[in-house]
């Protein structure tokens, strides 16, 4: 099966900035489309970013544009999403997940594997 480990969460101050990553176990970012969610408490969890298997095209989230950007590196089998401008309304809990399905919709239930998630808290 398919695992997913994200890192790079943590406490930072507003303004800051904050790269997390996501590795996964094989070599699947050519087959797989690849991004984020995000889970603060007491919401929904929303898609933020993902990018395609192969080509890798981007999406992102109406909300989310400006600030996130997501990236890849292929030979690292790892998928990153750069933070910038972080506000305390982004503190949540960030997943990373893989699906066989176009980077489009992006919702929970087009998701095959899920991380466990890294915490992001924004406070100063």
């Amino acid at each position: 099966q398919l695992q997913l480990v994200e890192s790079g969460g943590g406490l930072v101050q507003p303004g800051g900035s904050l790269r997390l990553s996501c590795a996964a176990s094989g070599d699947i970012l050519d087959y797989y489309t690849v991004g984020w969610f995000r889970q603060a408490p007491g919401k929904e969890r929303e898609g933020i970013s993902c990018i395609s298997g192969w080509v890798g095209t981007t999406n992102y989230r109406d909300s989310m544009k400006g600030r996130f950007t997501i990236s890849r590196d292929t030979a690292k089998n790892t998928v990153y999403l750069q933070i910038d401008g972080l506000k305390p309304e982004d503190t949540a809990k960030y997943y990373c997940a893989a699906g066989r399905h176009t980077c489009s919709g992006w919702v929970p239930q087009e998701i095959d594997y899920w991380g466990k998630g890294t915490l992001v808290t924004v406070s100063s």
